[in-house]
Parts: C-alpha cells; sequence; structure tokens
C-alpha cells in the first residue's frame, strides 16, 4: 500500500518533518513493505518557513529582529528567488512567551514589530513579493506595531508614538506620515490559518486573546482599542476574512493591500500534496495528517482539512493523529476525517505523551497502521 504522511507541527514538541518522521517509522514497523511518502505541511503559523526551506530550497537568513517583548530574537526567513517567505510567529509567537508570563497585561503589551523588520529584510534582499504566514502569535495589537516599523505607526494627539502593544490603541489619533512606503513595489500575500473578522465574539481579541493570556476584562479593552485603530487604517477592512489573524496582523497587512489566501492550500500546492495524493489513489493506500491538538479551530481553514478534503477529493480515505482530539466523529466526518487518534489517549495521559513526543507518536502510528494499512 501506499502512504501520505502530511502533518503540521505538534505544537511545541515537534517540528512537522519531525512529526512526519515519526508516523512514518511506526507506520513501517507494522507494515513494512508500505511506501510512505512525507509531505510535511504548515497552514501559515509556526514551522512555516521550516517546511518551506525543506520542501523548497531557497535561502534561509537567520537575523536578529523584535521580539514581542522588545528583546532580540532570531527570526527566520526564506528566500526563494525573489518571493519571501515570512513566519510572523518566528518573531512574535507564542512561544516566545513563556507560561507563566501570559498574564492580562502582557497580552495587551506585546508587539508585531519584529515582522515589520522582517519585511524590511525581504525589501533589502531586492525581494518583489512577501508571503506572510499568519497564526501562533503571541500579540493582539492589530499588526500596529509592525506598522512603527515601517515609518507608519500609531501617534497619540500630541505626535507621540505610543506604546507598544494592543491596549494603547485606544489613545491613537493618526499614523505617521512617512515621505513615502517602505514597501512600494513588494507584492503582499497575507497566508492565513484562519478566517475571523477583526472584531467582535468571533474576532481577534474574543477568540484567540485567553490563550495568550488575557482575561474578559482585557478582551474587552482590546477589542475596543482594536475597533479605534481600525479607524485608522488606510482602507476599511475590519469584516473581511483573515482580518483577525494572528491578533489583528491580518487587517493591517490588508489595509496594505495584501490578498489573502489559505496558508495550508498556498503550501499542500508549493509541496506537492496533491501529486502524492494522486498516486495514493492510484495504487490504494490512506492520508495520514495531524497536529497537536485536533479541536473546533482546525476545522477553520486550518491545515487538517485542507489536508482532509483533498483526500476526499480523490476517495483517500483520511486518518488524523494528534496529540489530543476534541472533535467529534461526526464533526470529523464533515471535515472529511475518516477517524481521528490522540496520542495523549494511546500513551496513558498527556504527561505521558509529552515524556517522548516522537516515541509516543511513532507508536500511535504503528497502532493506527495495523488497523488501516492491511
Amino acid at each position: 500500500m501506499r502512504v501520505v504522511v502530511a502533518p503540521d507541527s505538534f505544537g511545541g514538541t515537534l517540528s512537522a518533518p519531525a512529526a512526519a518522521a515519526a508516523i512514518a517509522e511506526g507506520w513501517r514497523r507494522a507494515v513494512p513493505d508500505a511506501v510512505v511518502d512525507l509531505v510535511p505541511l504548515a497552514d501559515g503559523g509556526t514551522g512555516f518557513v521550516d517546511v518551506l526551506h525543506a520542501g523548497l530550497g531557497g535561502t534561509l537568513h537567520e537575523p536578529q529582529v523584535t521580539g514581542p517583548f522588545g528583546e532580540p530574537v532570531t527570526a527566520p526567513w526564506l528566500q526563494v528567488g525573489q518571493t519571501a517567505y515570512v513566519e510572523s510567529a518566528a518573531a512574535c509567537g507564542l512561544h516566545h512567551v513563556p507560561r507563566a508570563q501570559r498574564t492580562p497585561e502582557v497580552a495587551g503589551s506585546v508587539t508585531t514589530y519584529g515582522v515589520g523588520e522582517l519585511l524590511l529584510r525581504a525589501v533589502e534582499a531586492g525581494c518583489t513579493e512577501a508571503v506572510i504566514g499568519l497564526g501562533g502569535s503571541a500579540t493582539t495589537d492589530g499588526g500596529a506595531g509592525m506598522y512603527a516599523a515601517l515609518g507608519l505607526g500609531p501617534l497619540d494627539a500630541e505626535g507621540a508614538p505610543l506604546p507598544p502593544g494592543g491596549r494603547a490603541l485606544g489613545r491613537a489619533a493618526r499614523l505617521a506620515e512617512p515621505p513615502g512606503s517602505p514597501l512600494a513595489g513588494l507584492r503582499l500575500v497575507a497566508a492565513s490559518d484562519v478566517d475571523n473578522p477583526l472584531l467582535g465574539p468571533h474576532g481577534a481579541a474574543a477568540v484567540f486573546g485567553p490563550q495568550k493570556g488575557a482575561d474578559a476584562a482585557t478582551v474587552e479593552a482590546l477589542d475596543a482599542a482594536l475597533a479605534h485603530w481600525a479607524d485608522l487604517l488606510p482602507r476599511e477592512v475590519r469584516d473581511e476574512p483573515a482580518a483577525g489573524a494572528a491578533g489583528g496582523l491580518g487587517a493591517a497587512l490588508l489595509a496594505l493591500g495584501a490578498r489573502v489566501e489559505s496558508g495550508a492550500g498556498l503550501v499542500r500546492a508549493l509541496l506537492g500534496l496533491d501529486p502524492a495524493l494522486d498516486a495514493v489513489a492510484a495504487g490504494g493506500g490512506v492520508a495520514i495528517t495531524g497536529e497537536g491538538s485536533f479541536d473546533w479551530q482546525s476545522l477553520r481553514g486550518k491545515l487538517i482539512t485542507a489536508v482532509a478534503s483533498a483526500a476526499a477529493e480523490r476517495g483517500v480515505p483520511c486518518v488524523v493523529v494528534a496529540g489530543q482530539v476534541a472533535v467529534g466523529r461526526r464533526e470529523a466526518a464533515a471535515a472529511g476525517v475518516d477517524a481521528a487518534y490522540a496520542v495523549a489517549e494511546h500513551a496513558g495521559g498527556v504527561e505521558a505523551s509529552m515524556a517522548d513526543p516522537a516515541g509516543t507518536l511513532a507508536a500511535l502510528a504503528e497502532h493506527v497502521a495495523r488497523r488501516w494499512g492491511a
């Protein structure tokens, strides 16, 4: 049989290539003669640059930029010809914020400044297009930090720059007006893993703020501040799909003229998932995908749904292996997933699975292969 292994990264434990390798190892234990094609993927969030570099080659730049707290962080970006692939999480991702520091105060004060610095690096390198992967951010500043790095940042009524973070945006009076746009001539593509609007119950603050440390009062304050910020942006974008991605960074990019593409769909096309699935359909087999947590967010345009829909188009069964599974069978089936298995359940608990992420994932894959690999 032929198997396509196409997972996302597993939270902070395994990169997508490492997860794919573990799944393949487990599958081959159970079905030694299986032909296993590894196509590790990403949907715009953490691991976006990693998987593209592995699949496309190109030049990997590793500059230091401003992190979410204003500290220097190393944020790789990939250059393939004149196209730059930028991962916003590399500069302002939640992995830069220890769990103990994910507090309401921090949630309202971290910045996307480093993303703007990465875009300027792309311009300096002669790129004419920048594809910005959105997802996994620690920020809810509506992209104001990115604008500040570009010389477009928000100013208060006295003309002074605002402090970093989304909470301060309620005091924004206008944008700085540089003599010319530093991104002139650079086509922008927002590769989003979600389709949320900027504001409201499905917006950046309400949906993603709590996982970044925001309590109910902070969510309300951030949503109000983002509404004020939306009034200052060069274009009306607050209700556009993906405006709420990466804490509202999507809105800032859309206002600069970026077009939105599905991050998962873009990576799927670039890395050849479809030809791999065609081979499975021709010879019989199964597609395996997964991520750290298969939950309701997975069903909103993220990678698992992209793999499942591509498999369903070809009549190929799609099986999910995830750290944890919080999606019911009916919901999973509606998304094109034939079965879903949790590493934590198979390993005997979350702690056991986290103690040896690759080993427990491989063990689950071996178990799944004995059911699906006959």
